[in-house]
């Protein structure tokens, strides 16, 4: 059996991040990580703080949160806005207390900017009460004018926010572009000057495996969802009177769905489309957490890897990386 350093995880407040690409496994490994170690998990997930987006972001069920405390999970309603900077604050918070407990937070998820936030600090943006008048006009603005055209008026003020957001993420973009019309500053600007750092370290591990490997546990999972009751979830969330035109439902699986149920496409192509935009995302999930220095790396495909985490993981203080 391996010896876990668990006292010296919380004396040294040490957590575990499991991040890696969507469909690899991170919140099985999290649950068989919970076998050997009293953890709380805090969910790093942007999509899954939503209530009633169940089947289409892969939430862990009822009987997997019953197992293991979970944070940061149905915490919002799909038309609320939350923030990398809210989560990362309100986040930390939590983190510490779960040290104060005698546990090891177990920090889950594949939404890099949320696991930055956390992890290593951001900068969260605020405005006077004149400001906020002024930033609503610009974001009005701002909304008549498509992704592509976001993303390249971004680069041009501040290109470091810009190359952050990969995925051209549509809120995002106007955020960073109204933060600078605003303050008259690029917001890399303040996050240099006045982020927080966190009050913790952390242990990364990543989860990886070759191309063909991830792209078949992508389409089984997207199959098993469909076949899980996707659509269903989609219409009941629409009969609640929520807006298809919502960001939190303009995400991969939710707006191939909602097509699906406008008759703009059939089951056939919808499916294919999540499974697309999924691998997709997958991609740049990968090319966010390769940019980041001190992940340690786990191949899924191999043998027996989940005791070869247990194993790094029990020795990692015995290494004395932090020292």
């Amino acid at each position: 059996m391996v010896n876990l350093p668990i006292e010296d995880l919380i004396e040294q407040r040490i957590a575990i991040a499991i991040v890696g690409p969507t469909a690899i496994g991170k919140t099985r490994l999290s649950l068989f990580l919970s076998d050997f170690l009293p953890v709380e998990i805090v969910s790093a997930d942007s999509r899954q703080i939503y209530r009633f987006l169940n089947i289409g972001t892969a939430k862990p069920t009822l009987e997997e949160r019953s197992k293991v405390v979970h944070h940061f999970i149905d915490i919002r309603n799909p038309d609320e806005y939350y923030s990398a900077g809210q989560f990362g604050k309100e986040a930390s918070e939590v983190v510490l207390e779960i040290f104060k407990r005698g546990a090891v937070p177990l920090i889950v998820g594949g939404s890099g900017l949320y696991i930055k936030a956390l992890c290593e600090g951001l900068f969260e943006e605020k405005y006077t009460q004149q400001e906020k008048i002024k930033a609503m006009k610009i974001r009005k603005e701002l909304s008549y004018l498509g992704r592509e055209a976001l993303y390249s008026k971004l680069l041009e003020v501040d290109p470091e926010t810009a190359k952050m957001y990969p995925d051209k993420n549509y809120v995002r973009l106007i955020r960073a572009l109204e933060f600078y019309l605003v303050k008259g500053l690029p917001i890399s600007f303040y996050r240099k000057q006045f982020s927080s750092k966190p009050k913790f370290k952390t242990i990364y591990i990543g989860l990886n495996c070759n191309r063909d490997f991830l792209y078949a546990l992508i389409n089984k999972r997207v199959d098993e969802m469909w076949k899980n009751g996707l659509v269903d979830e989609v219409k009941d969330i629409l009969n609640m009177g929520y807006s298809p035109e919502l960001n939190s439902l303009n995400t991969v699986g939710y707006k191939e769905t909602i097509e699906f149920l406008q008759g703009k496409t059939t089951e056939r192509v919808a499916i294919e489309m999540i499974k697309q935009n999924t691998r997709r995302y997958a991609k740049r999930q990968i090319t966010w957490f390769k940019k980041v220095a001190n992940i340690n790396w786990f191949n899924v495909s191999a043998t027996n890897f989940e005791q070869s985490i247990l194993s790094f993981i029990s020795n990692f203080l015995k290494k004395d990386l932090y020292n």
